[in-house]
């Protein structure tokens, strides 16, 4: 019959029957559950995690001490050891890997190169630049930090995209660039850290090593705040990297704006590396190590943007455990994390070249 809508069919041309559907759904179904099953073991693990750093210290306190702490019922000193010394570290450090691990998720999906992360393509190093020219430089902190680092971060980013594209995105070419704009962006730091005094250049030195050792309830504060406001949106414009995974072409085709939609997804990324610099340093590889982690656990179930938000959470607060409380000497914790995200690039590079996708 004229007009009539034929049956459904596969990209071969196979008709799809109920019992098919039925089936992608179960598969839908079951990949779903295993990714809250993941999610609700990696919020456990921080929770372990949050209790042993709490507790840990110079001066141990019991997990009754803890809790009557936190509920308002501790005494003056288990307050301030609480409240001032260990939960403004712990909790900037898990919103650190929090803000990290998703904004590595997001870079990587939507180039589609697992190396396209922020601290790989010199997004963290433009934050990191803009940061100490307002540290060393202007003598500023605080909040305007973290507006200096998005400023600089936003303006790597930008320019990485713009020499890029050629009529479209190439994942290879935007890693080459970034590379090199990470190269630049080091150098200007460099010469930042000669023109400044001994003291500060000591201080500069080790936020750019990646440390908490800093954080404050200010600092905890400012971040929480910012990521409570940009977190969600991520999460909600992170539905169209299914989409522009498939390809420009393609997302197009389905009625996706691939233009606008890859700039607010670079924006966002962008914010979520460039607070999280700016709270505590370019910690390296989280954002790099997050995502795939996070895939390999859920079975490879989309972007994974939750679950990589909650390892890069996990990732910086057990190197920031382990750099405290496990090691002969303490270290900060970007240390601790690049012996953890090293290895892996090499692995990652020398997997490419063997199996010819390095380019």
């Amino acid at each position: 019959m004229a007009g009539a809508q034929g049956p459904v069919t596969e990209l071969g041309g196979t008709p799809l029957g109920r019992a098919d559907f039925g089936r992608v759904r179960s598969v839908r179904h079951r990949l779903l559950r295993r990714t809250i099953m993941v999610c609700i073991g990696l919020l456990i693990a921080l929770l372990v995690v949050f209790c042993a750093a709490m507790i840990v210290g110079d001066f141990p306190l019991g997990l009754s001490e803890l809790f009557y702490a936190l509920t308002g019922r501790g005494t003056s000193a288990t307050n301030f050891i609480v409240y001032d010394l260990r939960l403004p570290r712990v909790i900037t450090g898990m919103l650190v890997g929090l803000c990290f691990g998703i904004s590595g998720a997001i870079f990587q999906a939507m180039i589609r190169n697992p190396l396209a992360t922020p601290d790989i393509i010199g997004v963290t190093s433009g934050a990191s630049a803009a940061a100490v020219f307002g540290i060393l430089m202007l003598g500023l902190g605080g909040i305007t930090i973290s507006v200096f680092a998005f400023a600089g971060a936003l303006v790597i980013a930008l320019i990485i995209y713009l020499l890029s594209y050629r009529g479209g995105l190439s994942g290879y070419r935007f890693v080459l660039i970034g590379i090199g704009m990470a190269a630049v962006m080091s150098a200007v730091i460099e010469y930042q850290m000669t023109r400044a005094t001994v003291e500060d250049a000591q201080t500069a030195l080790l936020w750019l090593t990646g440390s908490l050792s800093s954080s404050s309830t200010s600092t905890m504060t400012t971040l929480a705040i910012l990521a409570v406001i940009i977190v969600p949106v991520t999460l909600i414009a992170g539905g169209w990297l299914s989409g522009l995974q498939l390809g420009d072409d393609t997302a197009q085709s389905i009625g996706l704006a691939v233009q606008r939609s890859r700039l607010l997804l670079i924006l966002l990324g962008v914010a979520l590396a460039a607070i999280a610099t700016a709270a505590a340093g370019p910690v390296g590889f989280v954002a790099f190590v997050s995502g795939p982690i996070a895939r390999r656990l859920t079975r490879g179930t989309g972007t994974a943007l939750i679950p990589a938000g909650l390892v890069g959470a996990l990732v910086v607060s057990v190197a920031d455990f382990a750099g405290q409380h496990l090691l002969p000497v303490q270290l900060p914790v970007g240390i601790l994390t690049a012996v953890i995200g090293a290895p892996y690039l090499i692995f990652l590079l020398i997997r490419s070249n063997r199996l010819g996708t390095g380019g």
